[in-house]
């Protein structure tokens, strides 16, 4: 009605120049009352006759213009009854017949006016649109059905699925049956068919038990929760809560099922009826949560809580069968390095390969276990001596130590092993894992790679090493460290060049200890951190009253260059002594590069860029990689002892390898110093093999402040030969 008006309004202001003011009024009244009746046809006689008379008195309205009009105004008229055409045709797709009729008898009508008028190719273009858009109007039609058909059936399939979903809400379980004396369904639920996915009629009649599980063949077996209903049933007794495992399109549900007998008038049994629900979502998640409290799921392998029940019946059973188990602890080597240097993935990786060549060595009698990080656990239920033990931890240590190809990656891990035999080594689980551990410990301490079996004594070592721990902590406060000092000596003239610092501890209690024990002990307890900025700042100290040109080396842990107050500390230590920087030297291992590369690269820059020089101590001896010397301005490579032993025996690998740092330290412009020369054999052949500097017993082994002052002639501060 909108476009008619529009269109009526624009035909009055075309021909009110041309036509009488009270013949366009009465053409408009007559296209009111046509539009009039064509509505109330529409909404009080839904036939299609007063529909038809409606659009053809429409039609006929709106050809009066073209003889009112003269010929000049012919084609404007046109163009507005083609545009009032191609509007019905799109904006009343239900009414395909009012639209075609418009279309026909205005297009007609023009077609013959234009014909008349001699202009043929308006005629045939008029002809052709009316057409055109009798065909359009017949196909919108067309579609607007079928989508309207859609969303009715669309509607009518949402109407079920409510109607389905107010009876599951409504009631009070998810659904009924019942069955008949022959474990029949007898007049089955339309929900209990739903939850079947087949019709009620469909099943009516058929067996529960082949409609809860079919099978392929007589010869498959059902589940055993099914044969626990197939029982119940066979024994008409009720039953509340039973789950049972169902196939619903061949996919495994788990369904809640509660049934009670029934009788009839007369007393006799007649059949079940009951209730059931789905639990699936339930099962699965309970499920779940029992397999992640017994299973570790980075490697599927049984967890610590596993281990511990398992280890626990295999003692029970030792104990009553009057055999023995056996407890194996397994700490992967060098797993830490993967990690820190590969990232977590790759660690994640390598851990899930460990589980699947642990699950190719145990047997039917074994169970491996993933008790946490990098360590794992075998029990063995029954062992016949202690060489089967030995025989399974040997072939667990050479399965682990094969290198992993992972990605793009070739590793080389280790594994120590400890063992413990129970009821021999411990009557309970507590106690058997905690001298298995003792046991893993010691074969750590042995540098991995090795097994270990439980003895008694490691119980001694446990306790020293605890001891240990505790006199360490008050001994910087005791004043119990001193400072010692070995000469690093030119390889041609033999005279001083500096001295490396080396702590010595004289405990009190326990008398002198190695470093080689208590070191490793200071690093584990981070008591490493104050003890090496004692010594760094002992030996700026004492370096002060050396010549000029002699440098002091400072050893220096992982632990500390990590820490991020260790650069301010160096500056502490030069600013309270007033030592010239470029007289420090510090040195560190590669090892400190593979837990923070990053970190431990900014510290030593940091360092550098005060003036001190920096050490590369050991090196080669399993760290190595030539991106550190790269990244970082090195003063010293310091060749590893067991290189410089080598080559005295004439090693061809060792000669090999000296040669090569020398030569590479020389394109880097760095120095070389060979450690542990001790004979005077080993001092020829490093100084042929091009070291500019040499350490070791064969010029003097570590020694006091006071005596490493007298190595220096102080009027001229000249450092002086030393005697071997």
């Amino acid at each position: 009605m909108l476009v008619h008006a529009v269109a009526a309004a624009t035909v009055v202001i075309l021909l009110w120049q041309e036509v009488a003011s009270w013949a366009l009024l009465a053409w408009l009244v007559l296209c009111a009352a046509a539009l009039v009746m064509s509505r109330r046809a529409d909404l009080h006689r839904p036939n299609l006759a007063p529909r038809a008379i409606a659009a053809t008195l429409t039609a006929v309205t709106w050809t009066v213009p073209l003889f009112m009009a003269t010929a000049e105004l012919q084609v404007p008229l046109w163009m507005i009854s083609a545009g009032l055409m191609g509007a019905a045709a799109i904006l009343l797709p239900a009414r395909p017949r009012s639209t075609c009729t418009l279309a026909l008898i205005l297009g007609l009508t023009y077609a013959v006016s234009f014909f008349v008028t001699g202009d043929v190719a308006l005629a045939v273009i008029a002809l052709t649109f009316s057409m055109v858009t009798t065909i359009g109007a017949v196909e919108n039609a067309r579609r607007y059905r079928r989508a309207r058909y859609a969303v009715a059936l669309m509607e009518q399939k949402q109407d079920v699925v409510s109607l389905l979903l107010r009876e599951f809400e409504e009631g009070d379980a998810d659904w009924l049956w019942q069955i008949d004396t022959d474990n029949r369904v007898h007049s089955p639920s339309p929900r209990f068919a739903f939850a079947l996915t087949q019709e009620p009629r469909s099943i009516e009649g058929k067996p529960l038990i082949g409609l809860l599980a079919p099978r392929s063949s007589e010869a498959e077996p059902y589940h055993p929760s099914i044969d626990d209903l197939a029982g119940r049933l066979m024994r008409r007794e009720p039953f509340s809560g039973l789950p049972v495992r169902v196939l619903v399109n061949d996919k495994p549900r788990w369904w809640e099922m509660s049934g009670t007998p029934r009788n009839d008038s007369h007393g006799r049994f007649s059949g079940y009826h009951g209730v059931a629900s789905d639990i699936t979502a339930e099962r699965e998640s309970s499920d779940k949560i029992a397999y992640l409290a017994r299973y570790d799921t980075l490697t599927g392998l049984p967890n610590r809580s596993t281990l511990t029940e398992n280890l626990g019946q295999a003692l029970t059973r030792a104990v009553e069968g009057h055999t023995r188990c056996a407890f194996l602890m397994i700490d992967l080597d060098r797993f830490k390095a993967v990690n820190d240097t590969l990232g977590h993935q790759v660690g994640d990786q390598l851990l899930a390969r460990v589980s699947e060549r642990l699950r190719e060595q145990v047997g039917d009698e074994q169970l491996c276990c993933r008790m946490g990080g990098d360590e794992f656990a075998v029990v063995i239920w029954d062992i016949i001596d202690a060489a089967q033990v030995e025989d399974t931890a040997q072939r667990l240590i050479d399965r682990l130590s094969q290198p992993y190809a992972i990605g793009h990656h070739m590793l080389f891990v280790g594994a120590s092993v400890g063992s413990a035999v129970g009821p021999d080594d411990g009557a309970t689980v507590e106690t058997l894992m905690r001298n298995a551990d003792l046991a893993l410990y010691g074969a750590k301490d042995a540098g991995g790679n090795v097994h270990f079996t439980y003895e008694p004594s490691l119980h001694a070592m446990a306790e020293e090493r605890r001891k240990l721990e505790s006199a360490l902590r008050g001994a910087l406060e005791a004043g119990e460290f001193e400072v010692h000092y070995q000469p690093v000596v030119d390889a041609d003239t033999e005279t001083v060049l500096s001295l490396e610092a080396l702590l010595r501890w004289n405990s009190a209690e326990h008398g002198a200890i190695s470093p080689s024990k208590f070191v490793p002990v200071a690093e584990d307890t981070r008591l490493v951190i104050p003890i090496g900025e004692w010594v760094l700042r002992r030996a700026c100290l004492e370096a002060v009253r050396w010549p000029e040109h002699i440098r002091v080396a400072v050893n220096v842990s992982g632990e500390q260059l990590l820490d991020p107050d260790f650069p301010p500390m160096v500056v502490s230590a030069l600013a309270n002594s007033q030592l010239a920087p470029q007289r420090l030297e510090i040195e560190v291992t590669e090892s400190i590069f593979v837990r923070d590369a990053a970190l431990a690269r900014s510290a030593l820059e940091q360092v550098i860029a005060l003036g001190c020089t920096v050490a590369l101590d050991d090196f080669g001896t399993g760290y190595s990689s030539l991106g550190y010397l790269r990244e970082l301005r090195f003063s010293t490579i310091k060749i590893d002892r067991t290189f410089v032993q080598g080559a005295a025996d004439g090693n061809r690998e060792c000669l090999a390898i000296i040669r090569a740092v020398v030569a590479m330290a020389e394109s880097l412009e760095m120095s070389t110093t060979a450690e542990g020369v001790e004979t005077l054999a080993e001092l020829e052949v490093v100084r042929g093999l091009g070291c500019r500097k040499i350490q070791g017993y064969h010029f003097g082994r570590p020694m006091p402040a006071t005596d490493a002052g007298q190595l220096f002639d102080a009027p001229h501060g000249r450092a002086t030969t030393i005697e071997p």
